[in-house]
């Protein structure tokens, strides 16, 4: 029996290099052991990030600030509560599949974004997940995120 899907693609987003703008768009590309295309370069183990839609809304909602979730720089908003129960995990995202690694942590950058907000990310993973692309190919907002058996 198939586990229910994690989540829905509700948005994506690309970081531009030095902390730059972020550009959102309905579709992207992933090669494997990399990241997004468009997006900066990848660490070898952080290729693609998810934050979890609602606890995006409870940081902002405990900030009392409107911010645009990709204010978190995370390249892929996910409709769901958590997504902490991935890590460790291997998702497929359309065509994509990536092994989820991590917690992402929040940086010093986000401080400067909104204050506060660093520490409002650090309970419950609310900061997100990241992972390493291990199949590649294109994901669209509206595509499912479900768990797959790894071969790994």
């Amino acid at each position: 029996m198939s586990e229910p899907p994690a989540g829905k693609v509700l948005g994506i987003a690309l970081r531009g290099p030095n902390n730059g703008k972020m550009t959102l768009v309905d579709e992207a590309a992933a090669t494997v052991d990399g990241g997004l295309n468009g997006d900066v370069e990848p660490s070898p183990h952080r290729g693609v990030t998810f934050i979890a839609a609602g606890q995006w809304e409870q940081v902002t909602r405990e900030l009392g600030a409107d911010l645009p979730w990709h204010t978190r720089r995370a390249n892929v908003l996910v409709d769901a509560t958590g997504l902490g129960h991935l890590i460790g995990r291997r998702i497929r995202v359309g065509e994509v599949e990536v092994q989820i690694k991590a917690v992402t942590e929040p940086c010093g950058l986000m401080d400067k974004l909104h204050d506060g907000l660093r520490q409002a990310l650090v309970p419950d993973a609310r900061g997100g997940v990241y992972g390493r692309v291990v199949k590649g190919g294109s994901l669209r907002v509206g595509d499912e995120i479900v768990t797959v058996e790894s071969d790994m």
